[in-house]
């Protein structure tokens, strides 16, 4: 897999295109296979597949470079995967063995690799917020034109340090991009449900951050909101607030059983979907003919096949390194 995303430039079909319909389908498989390993019993705890949502993370990530900073959420691998993580070794720190990212002991919802600036998945809603604000205030102390994004869904809106974040972002300059995962479910409730104003753009604006709608089912929509974020944060001029509209496929997480939604809304969304989308583009583009997306569809089968068959063979952590990693002192 590759996801060495250098440029913040328009996203170009030709050139970018195949690339991006590669990752996000590695990502749809990858993703696809976890209910599986649930059921399997290889997955301690809860794990929150985003099938259908590979467009955000993807489209993100292309323009972004990996000095660059991502805080992600409890629905955070293909965040990791699209910046850069290895499949084999991500997929091993969810079924909680050695070789994962965290030696295995992190699982699903902590997963980080500094040196892709994954400042890690997180089970605590909202908590990424913090974190890539805080990630963008060091960029700017040390003089970088380095950027953090931070990934959370429409549920997590209604946390307060997202209206601690967006006024400290304004007021200081910080070069941070709030992406909203809009799926229009936190857990069962609806957008809806949940607040009076479901206009969530309307929120980054208040606090005087520039804020965009986007398509979140459409790689390229995405990347190109992204990459005007990103390039006025580079440039000095402060935060971006980017609310892509989405879905999920599958349910909140391994096990739910869904009852909040009809099967009937679930196809209508996967009408949109985005792997299929840039698929009929570059198909209508004449960038690629059906044989070659035949054979990007078997790779991504294929790179999973290898990332599972790696994770499943690790080992679990020995008991004497339970206290091990706990602590800087304490590696």
């Amino acid at each position: 897999m590759t996801a060495e995303t250098t440029t913040s430039t328009t996203f170009d079909l030709e050139m970018d295109g195949p690339s991006a319909l590669e990752l996000m389908s590695t990502i749809r498989e990858f993703e696809s296979r976890l209910p599986g390993y649930s059921e399997e019993g290889l997955i301690r705890g809860s794990t929150h597949p985003s099938v259908g949502m590979e467009a955000v993370a993807v489209g993100v990530s292309w323009a972004l470079r990996a000095s660059d900073s991502v805080a992600s959420n409890h629905r955070g691998h293909a965040h990791c995967l699209a910046k850069g993580a290895d499949a084999g070794r991500t997929l091993a720190e969810i079924l909680g063995r050695s070789d994962g990212y965290c030696g295995g002991k992190g699982g699903s919802m902590h997963i980080g690799v500094k040196e892709l600036g994954l400042l890690g998945t997180n089970g605590i809603v909202g908590a990424g917020i913090g974190l890539a604000t805080g990630a963008a205030l060091a960029a700017q102390a040390q003089g970088t034109d380095d950027v953090a994004v931070a990934y959370f869904g429409d549920g997590a809106t209604n946390q307060g340090v997202l209206a601690e974040a967006f006024n400290l972002a304004a007021i200081w300059n910080l070069p941070v991009i709030f992406v909203c995962e809009n799926n229009h479910f936190a857990q069962s409730a609806t957008l809806e449900e949940m607040v009076a104003q479901p206009d969530l753009r309307r929120r980054g604006e208040a606090y005087g951050v520039p804020s965009v709608d986007v398509d979140g089912m459409d790689v390229e929509a995405v990347s190109n909101a992204a990459a005007e974020a990103v390039r006025r944060a580079r440039s000095g001029q402060g935060p971006s607030f980017i609310v892509a509209d989405t879905y999920r496929y599958l349910g909140h997480m391994a096990g739910d059983t869904e009852i909040y939604r009809t099967a009937e809304q679930v196809e209508q969304w996967k009408g949109r979907d985005p792997i299929a989308r840039l698929a009929k583009k570059l198909l209508d583009s004449n960038v690629l003919d059906e044989a070659q997306l035949n054979v990007i569809a078997a790779a991504a089968v294929t790179v999973v096949d290898g990332a599972e068959e790696f994770a499943k063979a690790s080992p679990y952590p020995d008991v004497s390194s339970a206290f091990t990693q706990v602590s800087e002192d304490n590696r």
